[in-house]
């Protein structure tokens, strides 16, 4: 299917044009993946071409180049290619190298975030309504992607006002014995407790699925037939539960702030390029609604235009979520066909990849390039400050230049137990949360509460790891500076480490809150020096201490989580054998965990899922337990 195929040894010493040139007299006319690298051996660039030679050979002309392709061409001391069936194959493999390799010189999409669902689950006589974030398999009908977890909560919590459908786990559901809260407010009509039958609570799930649809209009002028015929017979407590629906009903509508007529299923992308930088908006419609707006700001390959920037972003967007049935762009893209093809291929079905030039489709494209304008504005000039904030910290602390990249450590825990190390980045553009970092501690000979003990373990196991992974610093993966969120005792613990790693170069600082541990008279600790403060309205301190609460928010919360999970933890986690469905059925049969390990091999076979052996497994387990 593929050919990898390396340049020699003896081509090493040719670089720039005159080694594309003579790679060109090797290549053919096949599909397939090249790739350039410099004299470090780092992949520089990776492009897919229809034709390899033809493809290549463009590079190989003296003149003629942008200036990004120019400086990349100078870089290259060699090439590698990779021949494909097809153009498509070549297209999807192109993608998936950028993702592993991120090379300089191309359009990288640094947001591969999941977006939320909605799901109706397949419960036989009660579905549930619920959020569903990650892949959209299993049982059940899936409604989305929405653009963030507030979009799709605030329809949920509406839906709920409308249809009554319950939002609480099976487990829940089983073992209610009278209605919760929920339905006093008139957001669940309590299923649970057979406060509604089974009909017409399916009567209220397919009126939610119609809705999610696309099909509002006709639920609307159902629930207001039965509103009339309600007040008519006189049944006015009814009529006004009705009318309450409609209401809850048209707010919903209300907050889907476009609701296209001529799109019933499609994504909006608008790309507005400025200053080197990218910003991408997209739009979800959905069932002719407007499910809300994300945007995203690629990596421009040092200078790439709008057509490959397009075309990169749609690739390695759709690589990670399913594509519409129509994709509506502000710009053409390289190859719209080529791309159709392979978004058509994911999703089974035809995709259409358009650029609109009248009409309402027209009118959505320009709604989404002003979105993405606006956005690109208003970072540039978030960038801008940061990057005065980030000027000034160096004038502050004497580095040698701003930097690039700040890691803030803090430690969380409750008298030593659930104890988590934190750690978060901040950069030019801003906090970096997809840098952040957890850390379980795990030190068994630490004294509870030592924080000194777990600083240095959390300093350990991070530079054990960058000097694993890049001891040359290649990578923008190494910090030009440490914020530590302690004294002079934490500074001793971090020199410690680095020391003891060889890592003496980069700046560390304990930021402590100073003798009244007041917010604003924090004192700053540096290795060999004295401590330090900065004037309460300086703007540096507000810089770090907004980095300091972000590393605070950030460890309090993985803690928090952790001892969650703890406190949920029972003995059947250990139970070979038993996962989480399982357990599940054991709890809410036997109603304990306590109950599970007091149950027969027979009780135990009574419980759906449980067969015969693994009975057998959970019975000798708690006795051998004792």
């Amino acid at each position: 299917m593929m050919d990898e195929r390396p340049e020699t040894e003896g081509e090493s010493r040719l670089t720039g044009h005159a080694l594309i040139a003579d790679q060109v007299r090797r290549l053919d006319g096949s599909p397939g993946v090249y790739r350039m690298l410099n004299a470090k051996n780092e992949v520089l660039y990776v492009g897919k071409a229809r034709n390899l030679r033809a493809r290549v050979s463009n590079y190989a002309r003296p003149s003629g180049h942008s200036g990004r392709i120019a400086r990349m061409i100078s870089e290259t001391t060699a090439m590698m290619f990779l021949t494909t069936r097809t153009e498509t194959e070549a297209l999807l493999l192109e993608q998936n190298l950028i993702k592993q390799l991120k090379p300089r010189y191309n359009v990288l999409l640094r947001d591969d975030k999941s977006f939320p669902n909605i799901l109706i689950t397949a419960h036989p006589g009660y579905p549930q309504i619920t959020k569903h974030r990650g892949r959209r398999s299993g049982p059940g009908h899936f409604y989305g992607p929405f653009a963030s977890a507030g979009a799709v909560n605030r329809t949920l919590t509406q839906l709920q006002r409308v249809f009554l459908l319950r939002n609480c786990p099976d487990t829940m559901f089983a073992s209610r014995t009278r209605p919760c809260l929920l339905y006093q407010i008139k957001r669940c009509s309590a299923p649970c407790t057979g406060e509604i039958s089974e009909p017409d609570y399916q009567a209220l799930v397919e009126d939610a699925r119609r809705f999610l649809e696309g099909k509002s209009t006709r639920i609307q002028a159902d629930l207001a037939g039965q509103m009339q015929a309600a007040s008519e017979a006189m049944e006015f407590e009814r009529a006004a539960a009705l009318r309450d629906r409609i209401r809850a009903l048209t707010a919903v509508q209300q907050g889907q702030a476009v609701n296209p007529r001529s799109l019933a299923e499609g994504d909006v992308v608008a790309l507005h390029l400025e200053g080197g930088q990218a910003c991408v908006q997209v739009f979800f419609i959905r069932a002719n609604q407007s499910w809300g707006n994300r945007d995203f700001y690629p990596r421009t390959g040092a200078g790439a235009e709008e057509p490959e920037i397009l075309q990169a972003f749609l690739a390695q967007f759709y690589d990670a979520h399913e594509p519409p049935r129509q994709i509506l762009l502000s710009h053409e893209v390289e190859d719209p066909d080529l791309l159709s093809d392979l978004l058509s291929q994911k999703a089974g079905r035809k995709v259409e990849i358009l650029v609109p030039k009248r009409g309402e489709k027209a009118e959505l494209v320009e709604n989404a390039a002003r979105n993405a304008r606006e956005s690109l504005g208003r970072r540039l000039a978030e960038t801008t400050a940061q990057s005065k904030l980030l000027a000034g910290l160096a004038e502050a602390f004497e580095l040698d230049a701003p930097p690039k990249r700040i890691e803030i450590y803090d430690n969380s825990h409750i008298m030593g137990t659930n104890a988590v190390g934190g750690m978060v980045v901040a950069g030019p553009e801003g906090m970096m949360k997809g840098e952040y970092r957890k850390f379980n501690i795990r030190g068994e000979d630490l004294t509870p509460g030592d924080d000194f003990g777990m600083m240095k373990e959390v300093l350990t196991r991070r530079f054990a790891r960058l000097l694993k992974e890049d001891p040359e610093r290649a990578s923008p993966s190494w910090p030009d500076l440490l914020l530590i969120d302690g004294g002079a005792g934490q500074i001793s613990a971090v020199a410690e480490v680095l020391a003891g790693m060889g890592v003496e170069d980069i700046p560390f600082i304990g930021v402590a809150k100073g003798v009244d541990r007041d917010h604003g008279k924090e004192e700053f600790h540096r290795p060999g020096q004295r401590p330090m403060a900065l004037p309460r309205n300086h703007p540096v301190l507000y810089f770090i201490q907004r980095m300091r609460d972000e590393a605070h928010r950030f460890a309090i919360g993985t803690h928090r989580a952790k001892r969650a999970k703890s406190m949920m933890a029972t003995p059947l986690d250990e139970v070979p054998g038993v996962g989480a469905a399982r357990k599940r059925a054991l709890l809410a049969h036997f109603g304990s965990a306590k109950a599970v390990s007091r149950a027969g091999v027979p009780d135990l076979m009574a419980v759906e899922g449980i067969s015969a052996s693994l009975a057998q497994k959970i019975y000798d387990f708690f006795n051998a337990k004792g």
